[in-house]
């Protein structure tokens, strides 16, 4: 019997049906839709049963963007509300709605090396704590506590905490966003429209306008262009941009892992990891997530590893509703 199984971004939503294989997963079918071109995630599962109407899952689990209180979330960077118990009736099978990166959390264990790519080796510590960090849309974090058996993811929204500049380059980027936004969290800068403002920045300080083939910064793909250029090297101010980018990352991600005392590793997830990891791996990420005091050798011992494959969170998703019966 299969599972009914969705990640839902800020940008993308996936859809699947997942099979459990002995300790791993069978992914049957799975479609991609653009977010906003719906009014809610129901009319997206719709669409997904209708293209397959022999489907017949047992149970169903959806990873959203935002804090889930009650089964209930207000996604964070889409105007949708979604209800476990709604959408539940509406299937007439057993629903349930995780914070995304819990459900990218519950994924973890579920993938072979092949998947992992490590920027850092350490030494693991096997009951000690994880945690995942992931930058995309917006900037999602997650831990997990090992309880004897097994490590137990657990969501929160620490992507929207302070951002605390170091450089007087820091500074004079969290002046500018202060002007327009308020608060200025990390999730601001370590994400896509966060790799935005880093080169719209960039770009004022050199006084130079943007390039032509950056069209709307406002629109998606934007802080695509501005990677794959930096990854080219042909727009060296591009190449400032995505090194800032990789720094704060990596700054924020030790932040994250002294907090809860990650000895069993830390894992990036998103969008945009995979898609710099020649960047990723030049060192200039593992240099800011060491660069912490004294607390440097403790980080040093931590595996640091990017997730690559983006169908983590649906097999995370599916080995959840497996241990609800067992919990």
């Amino acid at each position: 019997m299969s599972i009914l199984t969705g990640d839902i971004g800020g940008t993308h939503t996936r859809l699947a049906l997942v099979v459990p294989e002995a300790k791993r997963y069978r992914i049957v079918h799975v479609n991609h839709y653009v977010s906003r071109d719906f009014d809610g995630l129901q009319p997206i599962i719709e669409h997904f049963l209708h293209d397959y109407p022999d489907t017949r899952p047992r149970q169903a689990a959806f990873g959203v963007a935002g804090p889930v209180l009650d089964g209930r979330c207000r996604t964070t960077n889409l105007p949708w509300e979604v209800s476990a118990a709604s959408l539940s009736s509406a299937l007439g099978i057993p629903a349930y709605l995780l914070n995304d990166l819990e459900a990218l959390a519950w994924g973890i264990d579920t993938l072979e090396d092949s998947s992992l790519v490590s920027l850092q080796t350490g030494q693991a510590v096997a009951s000690g704590n994880k945690a995942i960090i992931a930058a995309g849309t917006g900037l999602g974090q997650a831990g997990l506590t090992f309880d004897g058996i097994r490590h137990r993811p657990f969501a929160c929204e620490g992507g929207h905490t302070d951002f605390a500049p170091q450089t007087e380059r820091d500074s004079a980027l969290l002046k500018a966003l202060q002007a327009r936004y308020g608060h200025v969290s990390w999730e601001r800068m370590v994400s896509g429209p966060g790799l935005v403002e880093l080169f719209q920045q960039v770009l004022k300080t050199a006084g130079t306008a943007a390039p032509d083939w950056l069209g709307d910064p406002l629109q998606e793909g934007a802080a695509a262009r501005i990677s794959q250029h930096a990854l080219a090297e042909d727009n060296a101010l591009s190449v400032e941009a995505l090194d800032w980018f990789i720094e704060l990352y990596g700054r924020e991600a030790g932040n994250l892992a002294l907090k809860l005392n990650t000895t069993g590793g830390l894992y990036l997830g998103g969008g945009i990891a995979p898609k710099i990891l020649a960047r990723l791996g030049s060192g200039r990420f593992i240099e800011a997530f060491l660069d912490k005091g004294r607390m440097g050798g403790l980080l040093s011992h931590m595996p640091v590893k990017v997730i690559c494959d983006e169908q983590t969170a649906l097999y995370g998703l599916a080995r959840y509703t497996g241990l609800m019966g067992t919990t």
